[in-house]
């Protein structure tokens, strides 16, 4: 459509669709995005408490106060992201967190897919994986190979970095909560009759 003096207007927004004008919406990886809001919280400790621990450069010495530049790489010298990455999570002790989330997200390919339907790995604390399931059934088979699952992922991420696997079973409701509860009762006593 043109305007007053023959120029195009700009399309109203609201006859774009759901792309915006830098692309599509991106959906993000929901392992990923939770790791990245561990680590920042685990910052935001460590700042709280005044641990932050700087990252120490290294320095050539300086050869009578003069900066001498030399054929062979130093730490002045671009260095590739991958190097400068693993050097802040190896500074920051976030190694063992990124692996663990790593095996997170290929937990299909390390339990199989079947299991990975019925079976979700929920957090790592202390060496210990805790992992959600779809039915009692479920947990009751995840027990039973609790043992080859923590071979598989020392394996994995190296040994003693899963010492045990803490298996829950589905969410069950909750019977304190609703318009017909007594303060101080004891539960659904009588109510299946």
């Amino acid at each position: 459509m043109k305007g007053s003096f023959g120029v195009p207007e700009p399309p109203d927004s609201s006859e774009s669709g759901p792309e915006s004008e830098l692309g599509p919406e991106v959906e993000h990886d929901k392992q990923g995005l939770e790791l990245a809001k561990s680590l920042a919280g685990r910052l935001k400790q460590q700042a709280a408490k005044g641990g932050i621990m700087p990252v120490k450069r290294r320095r050539r010495p300086r050869i009578d106060g003069a900066q001498i530049s030399s054929a062979r790489p130093d730490d002045r010298d671009p260095q590739k992201l991958t190097n400068t990455l693993g050097r802040l999570m190896r500074d920051q002790g976030w190694e063992v967190d990124v692996a663990v989330h790593g095996v997170m997200a290929r937990w299909p390919s390390i339990v199989g897919p079947e299991m990975a339907e019925h079976c979700k790995p929920e957090s790592y604390e202390d060496t210990v994986l805790t992992v959600r399931t779809s039915s009692t059934a479920w947990a009751t088979q995840l027990k039973l190979l609790a043992p080859d699952l923590v071979r598989r992922l020392n394996t994995e991420l190296g040994e003693g970095t899963v010492t045990r696997v803490n298996v829950q079973g589905p969410h069950t409701p909750s019977w304190r909560k609703g318009p017909r509860t007594i303060r101080g009762g004891r539960g659904p006593r009588d109510t299946y009759g």
